[in-house]
C-alpha cells in the first residue's frame, strides 16, 4: 500500500547564502512504511555531498551556495511505487 497524500509536502524556503536550508517531508502512510529522497530540478539528489544531510524525510543542506537554489520534490518509495510531491523552491540569495 502507498497513499497518494504526503503527510507534510515540503514547503518554498528562502535563506541568505552561508546559512542553512531545511526542506520537511512527511510521505505518505504506506505499508512498508516508504523511504524518502528527493529530486532537484528533475535529479534524484546524492548525500555523497557532505553539505547534504537526509534524515527521517527532512532535506538538510548545511551551508546554502548559490547552486542549491532550485525546485525540489519530496519521492516516497516502498514496493509498490513511487510518489512525488508537489515541488517546492529553495531560494539562495
Amino acid at each position: 500500500v502507498l497513499r497518494d497524500d504526503f503527510r507534510q509536502p515540503p514547503g518554498d524556503v528562502v535563506v541568505a547564502a552561508g546559512e542553512p536550508a531545511v526542506l520537511e517531508c512527511v510521505p505518505p502512510r504506506g505499508h512498508p512504511e516508504p523511504s524518502v529522497s528527493w529530486k532537484k530540478n528533475g535529479v534524484r539528489v546524492s548525500d555523497k555531498d557532505e553539505r547534504l544531510t537526509i534524515r527521517g524525510g527532512k532535506l538538510m543542506v548545511a551551508s546554502t551556495h548559490k547552486s542549491d537554489a532550485g525546485v525540489y520534490v519530496c519521492v516516497a518509495t516502498n514496493v509498490v511505487g513511487e510518489r512525488d510531491s508537489e515541488p517546492a523552491e529553495l531560494v539562495v540569495f
